[in-house]
């Protein structure tokens, strides 16, 4: 059975085990850290299998509420930046396997707020602080200004497992382990997988965000605390080297894509590792040459700048629609 089918079913996102528990466990928003480290003692155990409930702070841990002004924005404590929750020890976890990690839903709060803060951003002309509160009562939609409206699609922008290496890492950048990718595409329905590094893998995930499009420019996103419930299962001795994942379309939900990820401070690069990391699993999952992967990578495959924000790695994926790949 090819890879994708394993993990992504032509009918929907499947469990890879069907003797999923009905447990659900919960991380309450008081339990939190700062920094990516293989040497935190997890907050709860799972098995595969079962739910786990976040409770996710804000990513200032509170220091921008809805009734804040752009002063504020520059005034924050940055040390309290991204609490991520957990983390999180699955049993089974090894180093050399892949933790699969299903989304099964995102809730966000009745609030969000979007920011400039200098020097942060793409555009180094916008040099003063600027702070948009953003109203998310139920509508499925935020309002902005003249009638626009923005689609409401929460996501985690912070994922990850603990790196291999001793230490404490900053959640900004991203790398091998996951972290801060802010991948708009990982809304409920999708699955990411990350290479395991530690036992437990000791799995964390915070930074909500309502909404964000692809490069999160401004460097923010639609902020705000919510929840998420994940489940998480294993792949044994997978061996993957950075992350990948399925989703499904923004407009057309029945459309389904598998992605490959590449994270560098040169986009270049970046965009290199991805399409390389595509060609190489079409080449092991179709049986194609490498020349034929690279050629239907240009013709159906879609290049995206994930992230371009946190410095100093950012985030391409390569995408590839599901449907092109008929099945026997």
């Amino acid at each position: 059975m090819r890879f994708e089918n394993i993990l992504y079913h032509k009918t929907g996102i499947q469990k890879l085990r069907c003797t999923a528990l009905p447990k659900l466990t919960v991380v309450k928003g008081n339990t939190f850290h700062y920094k990516w480290s293989r040497n935190h003692k997890p907050v709860v155990y799972v098995k595969p299998g079962e739910k786990v409930r976040f409770e996710i702070n804000d990513v200032t841990s509170w220091q921008i509420t809805e009734k804040s002004t752009a002063a504020d924005i520059m005034r924050q404590d940055l040390s309290k930046s991204y609490p991520l929750a957990g983390p999180v020890y699955i049993e089974g976890a090894r180093p050399g396997d892949v933790l699969v990690v299903d989304v099964v839903s995102v809730k966000v709060a009745d609030y969000g707020w979007t920011a400039i803060m200098p020097p942060y951003g793409l555009l180094e002309e916008f040099n003063k602080p600027f702070l948009w509160i953003w109203n998310l009562k139920g509508r499925g939609y935020a309002p902005f200004k003249n009638g626009i409206r923005v689609p409401i699609r929460p996501f985690c922008g912070v994922m990850g497992v603990a790196p291999a290496e001793d230490g404490a890492f900053e959640v900004i950048p991203p790398g091998k382990h996951g972290g801060n990718m802010d991948l708009k595409h990982l809304t409920a329905g999708s699955r990411l997988m990350l290479p395991v590094a530690v036992d437990g893998a000791l799995f964390s995930v915070g930074d909500v965000h309502a909404a964000q499009g692809d490069g999160e420019v401004c460097a923010w996103a639609i902020e705000c605390p919510g929840e998420a419930i994940l489940t998480f299962d294993v792949l044994k001795d997978a061996k993957a080297d950075a992350p990948a994942y399925f989703t499904v379309g923004e407009r057309y939900p029945s459309r389904k894509y598998y992605a490959t990820t590449g994270m560098s401070n040169d986009l270049m690069d970046a965009s290199k590792q991805a399409l390389r990391r595509m060609i190489a699993y079409l080449v092991k999952e179709y049986s194609l040459t490498r020349e034929e992967a690279y050629v239907l990578c240009s013709v159906a495959a879609d290049l995206r700048i994930h992230e371009i924000v946190d410095v100093p790695n950012w985030t391409v994926g390569v995408m590839i629609p599901q449907d092109i790949f008929q099945q026997s």
